[in-house]
């Protein structure tokens, strides 16, 4: 890999991951050693979600059994000696939040960001605060999942608990379970749309409108603070004797991107139930354009931000699955992409950010319904609506990487593909032959490499990002791909430019 600087080899050390994701969660081993990163699965689990008190939940004692399953995995199955073991830190999705009591006990089980009671209630933010001065002070694309409108929400149905004293993220309040500390990690922190983009503090303003006290606010940390040991009984129940708490990065895509063996004027793009699309700038960018654009200001690790935009992912592909295996037709994976590998771009596409995408009941009558307002033909096959989400995923991805490259006016040499999504190798040359870049595809468990990482670096078993960079570059495996059928894809974008927003 080009562009990255020379290393010297790291300590050999093991480190625990835990990787949580919306649908399901993993405890991963990762042992460095000179010439590698050996990552082995120690538990894989199914998010436990459940409609509780009127809500879609995170059910949040579920999660913290099966995180704990995972640390006794490591002297069930005997990989290493859990002695040895140096650390361990959690990353998972943003957004969602829990509130403790004043004896830090969890009041409710967290709601999920899908649930639908932020509908309409963005607009309640805009009322409190105009849009322009929100996005100026924290640089955070306009969603109704924020976490800033979920805490309206639930302050206006009457739902905010009285005796809540303190607000932690979902990977935050895992980080408490473990070692009894109560810190809000500021990727993750970044995500609330509470941060001040600038100081990278919470806002008291946005505080103020959203009409929760500045005190409930955890206090924030970086990527790389070390809370302290195991508490005592986990200890002794799992033989990890040694191990420190390490607050990685806790948004998932902080630690992905963290993770990626990114070269300079590349962009990155976090492939899985979300596409997030951005490059890493050194400050955030504001500005009506990028306001304008919905571009969003994520913090990173040591100091950087990735300025991005949150594009719906492989989730609509999934729930057409489910919808499919429903009806019958139960369809592989490889059964899919399979007959995709034949198929010729078409001029059937979709607004992927529509938001009645966001979470429908039937996503293929969602689809469906969507084509027929428009007077566009519904696909015949399964295959034929995954062609039509790729290749829409790829156009949009298109349109935003070239908001970037105006907001900033730096031009993008390529794409690094990270995440699950990386595996999809038609997505990939879509991408490729959508934006005329080349795209590079892996690593796949970006992710857990960036968490385990800045774990290392916090351990001194590897100098600085830059080194980790280097580091993974040297042990990576990546595929490439360059665009294709030149003439064919930009029509399509000229097609496609016709609907989205």
């Amino acid at each position: 890999m080009a562009d990255l600087h020379p290393v010297k080899a790291p300590l050999e050390r093991a480190y625990l991951a835990v990787d949580l994701g919306a649908a399901s969660g993993r405890v991963m081993l990762g042992r460095l050693s000179e010439d590698a990163l050996e990552l082995e699965e120690l538990h894989r689990f199914a998010q436990p979600v459940a409609f509780e008190g009127g809500h879609e939940r995170w059910m949040l004692d579920r999660l913290l059994t099966e995180v704990m399953n995972g640390l006794h995995a490591v002297g069930q199955q005997q990989l290493v000696d859990p002695a040895e073991i140096r650390s361990v830190g959690v990353d998972g999705w943003g957004v969602d939040y829990g509130l403790l009591d004043d004896w830090e006990t969890l009041i409710e089980n967290p709601v999920c960001y899908r649930d639908p009671r932020t509908d309409g209630m963005l607009e309640a933010l805009l009322s409190k605060l105009p849009a322009q001065q929100i996005y100026a002070r924290t640089g955070i694309q306009f969603m109704p999942i924020n976490t800033s409108v979920q805490i309206l929400a639930q302050i206006a149905a009457g739902e905010w608990p009285t005796q809540a004293k303190r607000l932690l993220m979902i990977p935050d309040l895992i980080h408490r379970h473990l070692s009894g500390v109560s810190t809000g990690e500021v990727t993750n922190a970044s995500t609330t749309q509470l941060l001040h983009a600038g100081t990278r503090e919470w806002d008291a303003q946005m505080l103020r409108a959203v009409g929760v006290a500045p005190e409930i606010m955890p206090s924030l940390v970086q990527p790389g603070t070390r809370l302290g040991c195991l508490l005592p009984e986990y200890r002794a129940s799992t033989g990890l004797d040694r191990l420190e708490v390490v607050v990685p990065a806790t948004h998932d895509t902080a630690s992905a991107v963290a993770g990626t063996p990114l070269s300079p004027g590349w962009a990155f793009l976090s492939s899985g139930t979300w596409s997030l699309l951005g490059i890493e700038t050194s400050d955030p960018v504001f500005g009506d354009e990028a306001q304008c654009r919905n571009l969003t200001n994520e913090a990173g690790v040591y100091g950087t931000n990735r300025l991005l935009k949150n594009v719906m992912g492989l989730w609509m592909l999934e729930s057409c699955r489910r919808i499919w295996e429903s009806e019958g037709i139960g369809l592989s994976h490889k059964e899919l992409l399979g007959g995709l590998q034949s198929a010729v771009i078409g001029d059937v596409h979709i607004d992927v950010d529509d938001m009645r995408f966001l979470n429908p009941k039937n996503m293929v009558r969602e689809i469906s319904s969507y084509l027929v307002e428009r007077g566009q033909a519904i696909p015949s096959s399964p295959v034929g609506f995954a062609r039509v989400i790729l290749e829409s995923l790829a156009l949009r991805c298109a349109q935003v990487l070239d908001d970037l490259m105006t907001i900033t006016s730096q031009k993008v040499r390529g794409i690094h593909v990270i995440g699950g999504g990386s595996r999809n190798n038609f997505l990939n040359q879509a991408l490729a032959s959508a934006t005329g870049l080349a795209v590079r595809a892996g690593p796949v468990e970006a992710t857990t490499i960036g968490n385990i990482m800045v774990q290392a670096i916090a351990d001194d078993a590897l100098e600085h990002h830059s080194a980790a960079r280097t580091f993974v570059a040297n042990t990576s495996t990546v595929r490439v791909f360059q665009p294709r059928d030149a003439d064919r894809w930009a029509r399509a974008r000229k097609l496609f430019r016709i609907t989205p927003t």
